[in-house]
């Protein structure tokens, strides 16, 4: 639900791209639904030696990503090891760290990891690992750069020019993309000028609310002869975003 049109946000690319370019260990972060995920996966296609980790829960969750990955780059040491992407369910996670720190320290590879969730000092030894023996430069996706979202990795880019921050629409481009989602939504009401004014107000600006909020507003649970039910929407929207995000 982000038009291209709107959500270009071109100096944000380009800042990442020139980062990613370099092949050093930075930091992208930005509150939950500013599309830090969806800019980085428009750039991945340019860099084929990246390793994508779509989930970074757990250590064992970023091996077997990077495993899948060097998989489908037809890295010889991991085809040696597992020959299907099937067959990385079957190592153990020793078994699997092993291989797979032997194929990024004899390869030329990034790593990116998306969606951390506090990694904990036994996971932050782990990409050190990565970094260190293994040659291979690590960079991480968080909703800011503090100790509660980035957790051990924190001192892993301490430097400001280790850090890309991506921020949420000014109120200009908020007001163009909201009116740009309703039309592709078809979303009509008699109180839409009133709803969108809230949608600004309620959003902050951030494109993933401002989505969210549009398309609450063509629930039936919402509508009243035809009336968007802003209050009621509001109160869900807080609720439901706190839990998603």
């Amino acid at each position: 639900m982000m038009p291209e049109s709107i959500f270009d946000r071109e100096e944000e690319r380009q800042g990442i791209r020139q980062r990613l370019a370099k092949k050093r260990p930075f930091l992208i972060h930005g509150p939950a639904g500013v599309g830090k995920t969806f800019l980085l996966r428009r750039l991945l296609p340019e860099f084929p030696s990246i390793l994508y980790c779509e989930d970074s829960a757990t250590t064992h969750v970023v091996f077997r990503s990077l495993a899948r990955s060097l998989l489908r780059l037809r890295n010889p040491r991991a085809e040696a090891a597992f020959r299907s992407e099937e067959a990385v369910k079957t190592k153990s996670a020793v078994s699997l760290k092993g291989i797979v720190m032997d194929a990024l320290h004899e390869g030329e590879y990034s790593v990116v990891m998306d969606h951390l969730k506090r990694p904990s000092h036994s996971f932050a030894a782990a990409v050190r690992e990565i970094m260190g023996w293994g040659s291979t430069p690590v960079s991480a996706v968080a909703r800011s750069s503090h100790m509660e979202d980035t957790g051990f990795l924190q001192p892993f880019y301490s430097d400001r020019s280790e850090k890309y921050e991506v921020r949420n629409f000014e109120t200009s481009v908020a007001e163009r993309f909201a009116r740009e989602l309703v039309k592709r939504a078809g979303l009509s009401a008699p109180n839409l000028g009133e709803f969108l004014d809230k949608v600004l107000e309620f959003s902050d600006g951030n494109p993933g609310a401002i989505g969210a909020l549009i398309e609450m507003a063509s629930y039936p649970k919402y509508r009243s002869e035809n009336h968007i039910k802003v209050t009621p929407l509001y109160i869900d929207f807080r609720m439901n975003w706190k839990v998603a995000r």
